[in-house]
């Protein structure tokens, strides 16, 4: 999902859905093309993971359909990770509106809560129809879920919270997110949908960028 679409209403980027997902495949996934299937970064992005292990990256955004769509592909993928690959979600923030998903996935992550939820959130927004677009829908909400709605609050107002927001905005502007979900490779390239026409053959492109920061390329 662009920038410019996140003015939608959610039926109308469903549809939208549609088209974003139906697309060929690589003509060969284990060569991705720069500039074509992926984008370089220079100057590189940060990166949390350890020495030896290849960071992943997702981007994401709650409210975002493609971004629900996307995740049971992801999570699949997800599984079968090499142990030399270490993979992290952060949430988007084009919009000031969008801090609040933000905090509830740290929040979420903080409580050791975000293999429960993070899902559920996703069907939430998205097949329940429920607005989750600001702490007091998404206290109320997590309350539901048999979450301490005074310990949920305090982590969602925690100072620790507030700072992994910024840093995803600025690993969000290190990366050039244009959309999402989109997928950063080791702090050196960026892949999302319209590069590689689809999610599934983006994971493919990441398969092979692994591959190539593995092999010291």
């Amino acid at each position: 999902m662009k920038r410019r679409d996140f003015s939608l209403v959610a039926g109308s980027a469903a549809v939208a859905a549609g088209a974003f997902w139906a697309a060929p495949a690589l003509a060969d996934a284990n060569k991705p093309q720069a500039g074509t299937d992926y984008l370089p970064l220079d100057p590189k992005a940060s990166v949390e993971a350890p020495a030896g292990k290849i960071e992943v990256v997702e981007f994401f955004w709650y409210s975002c359909p493609h971004c629900h769509a996307f995740e049971p592909m992801l999570a699949a993928w997800v599984k079968q990770l090499p142990k030399d690959v270490s993979f992290r979600r952060v949430p988007i923030a084009f919009r000031d509106d969008f801090v609040p998903q933000q905090r509830l996935y740290f929040a979420l992550e903080a409580l050791g809560l975000v293999e429960k939820l993070h899902t559920k959130v996703f069907n939430a927004i998205h097949v329940e129809r429920q607005a989750l677009a600001n702490a007091a829908a998404i206290t109320e909400w997590v309350g539901k879920q048999g979450v301490d709605t005074a310990k949920f609050t305090e982590q969602y107002n925690s100072f620790s919270v507030a700072t992994k927001a910024t840093k995803s905005k600025q690993l969000q502007d290190a990366y050039r997110v244009e959309g999402v979900p989109a997928l950063g490779v080791a702090g050196r390239f960026y892949v999302d949908g319209s590069l590689a026409k689809g999610m599934d053959n983006a994971l493919k492109v990441v398969d092979a960028l692994v591959a190539g920061v593995r092999n010291g390329k």
